[in-house]
């Protein structure tokens, strides 16, 4: 089976990890992220633009209560350079991994180093919290399609950390990973993607994915070491206000 090309995982993300809302303003999708972060509040373009269109489309962020933030997507060179040429700043290159989940589900984890829990734990709150990832994100975890799950470690008797999966047209995709500081480097990550894998196979699904900012270099590590293919990137164009 091939892995998915970048466009499908760029529909993955937009469904297990939705805006709270979305609308049409011109040849662009805006997204309201009501605090949720740059993926769930960033336009992105569906089509030809001309310089009016990217005005508008800053106007409709601004209505929102958002700074004007674009996602360049592959296929996006045009836009990139124009947004460039306005004073637009690059943030966050990311990369986007894929494996097939048979080939990643190949050891079970022990019994507490990734357990599903859905809904969220106040434990799995709690480590979230201490990474940044905040109640507005959880809000996403919410509003993403079904199934999904989250996935909270228990490692050396203690909490280690939580992760949380949702599934798109058989892709699961990981979002949220965050291990506590004293528990990283011990393998957690790793059980957590595991974890992840059989639960995309014993719930129809073929494929995990993951995304992480190109500056992770741990993250990035992770994915790697578990056999999973980059096969896609974006990044986002900021405008200083």
């Amino acid at each position: 089976m091939s892995l998915p090309s970048a466009q499908t995982l760029y529909d993955v993300i937009d469904a297990t990890w939705p805006a709270a809302a979305a609308s049409e303003c011109g040849p662009f999708l805006i997204r309201e992220g009501k605090g949720g972060g740059k993926r769930v509040s960033a336009a992105t373009a569906r089509g030809a633009f001309e310089d009016g269109d990217i005005v508008a489309a800053e106007e409709a962020m601004r209505a929102l209560g958002q700074g004007p933030l674009f996602q360049i997507r592959e296929g996006d060179t045009a836009l990139d350079e124009v947004l460039a040429a306005r004073g637009y700043a690059v943030i966050d290159p990311v990369n986007m991994y894929a494996a097939e989940a048979k080939d990643i589900a190949t050891e079970v984890p022990p019994r507490t180093a990734a357990i599903q829990a859905w809904e969220p734990l106040e434990i799995m709150r709690e480590i979230w919290a201490s990474g940044g990832i905040d109640e507005a994100r959880i809000d996403v975890m919410f509003r993403a399609c079904d199934p999904k799950t989250g996935f909270v470690s228990r490692w050396r008797d203690k909490p280690a950390g939580a992760s949380f999966c949702a599934m798109h047209e058989g892709i699961s995709m990981v979002h949220a990973v965050e291990i506590l500081p004293f528990q990283r480097r011990q393998g957690v990550g790793r059980w957590l993607m595991r974890r992840a894998a059989y639960w995309t196979l014993d719930h129809g699904g073929h494929t995990l994915a993951v995304i992480c900012t190109k500056e992770n270099a741990a993250a990035n590590g992770l994915y790697a070491s578990l056999g999973m293919t980059v096969v896609g990137q974006y990044h986002y164009r900021i405008l200083a206000e």
